[in-house]
């Protein structure tokens, strides 16, 4: 994991890690593996763990930070379909290094319903092998996760793994894999 994390922050500080060394650290979540079980607060400030759901689809999305525009528009589609996820057994939960007040806050603002899940200290976000990269605010660095979703089977498996790049089309893409899953 140490050596996966060292590659990847330089691959996103420009130097250039040969393909072969990379894809030899990466010890990727493929379809089939099982995913690891974590336990984060929510909003609410209650832990919530991945057998909490068993049974259940899980959409476990890592997103970058709370309240700014890519993020607000993905979690709003989220919203939008939820009924559509619980009519399909599933469960969307967001991941995110913010924070458990953080949550609160956009989720009482935004009416977001959903589990929004604090990973400040990248237990979660390390174990899914999402990237992390810092960038430059006028308060000083910060750091965020990259967008990623992974769908969890009802059987706690891997089934599918997202680096999210068309967030209008995300949550659609998402159901329509739980749909073509289950037939």
């Amino acid at each position: 994991m140490l050596l996966k994390k060292l590659l990847a922050t330089a691959a996103l500080c420009g130097l250039l890690v040969p393909a072969a060394a990379l894809a030899a650290a990466v010890d990727t979540l493929t379809p089939g593996t099982a995913a690891p079980n974590f336990t984060l607060p929510s909003q609410e400030d209650k832990p919530v763990s991945l057998t909490d759901y068993k049974g259940k689809w899980v959409v476990l999305y890592f997103y970058p930070k709370d309240q700014t525009s890519g993020c607000s528009k993905e979690a709003h589609n989220f919203q939008r379909d939820l009924p559509k996820y619980e009519a399909l057994h599933a469960v969307v939960l967001g991941v995110s290094l913010d924070t458990v007040e953080s949550h609160k806050t956009w989720c009482a603002k935004d009416g977001f319903s959903f589990k929004l899940l604090a990973d400040p200290e990248h237990k979660t976000i390390d174990a899914y092998g999402v990237p992390v990269k810092t960038v430059n605010t006028p308060n000083g660095p910060l750091s965020i996760a990259m967008r990623q979703t992974y769908l969890i089977s009802p059987d706690g498996k891997i089934m599918k793994q997202w680096d999210v790049k068309d967030i209008d089309a995300h949550s659609a893409d998402v159901l329509a894999t739980i749909e073509s899953s289950k037939k």
